[in-house]
């Protein structure tokens, strides 16, 4: 199997076990009967520890760029190209893991921009196998 299919494969067990995170403690509080299942309505401000709101919040953002990267990597497989995404496509899962680690451990402006140093690698990765897809180069 091809690094880029694998890397797809790596970035979706990723975001599995970040939300799983949030399942057994979530799962947990509702058996021990500190909380109730519904105390987790969408919109609905909670009291979670602060570790599992960046768990939540990692496991979102881990969402909203997944389509991404799958997207690109399904364009490269259907062209015959994955030769052209494998290089980096390691590459982008290891940033992306990165950034998700860090956004785990706080919220300070150092944190925020060491995720932001493993975000923008992402995006020009991304970028560069659009353009190389493209025959752009």
């Amino acid at each position: 199997m091809s690094v880029s299919l694998l890397s797809v494969l790596g970035f979706a067990a990723w975001t599995l076990l970040l939300v799983a995170g949030v399942v057994v403690y979530r799962s947990l509080s509702v058996l021990s009967g500190r909380r109730r299942a519904n105390d987790w309505t969408r919109g609905k401000p909670t009291e979670d520890p602060p570790l599992l709101q960046r768990l939540m919040h990692a496991h979102a953002n881990c969402l909203e760029n997944l389509p991404l990267f799958a997207a690109v990597i399904l364009v490269a497989g259907l062209m015959g190209k994955l030769s052209v995404t494998d290089p980096l496509a390691g590459w982008y899962l290891a940033l992306r893991i990165g950034q998700s680690v860090v956004h785990l451990t706080g919220t300070s402006h150092w944190q925020v921009l060491a995720r932001f140093s493993f975000f923008v690698p992402q995006l020009v990765i991304l970028g560069w196998m659009m353009v190389r897809l493209s025959g752009a180069l």
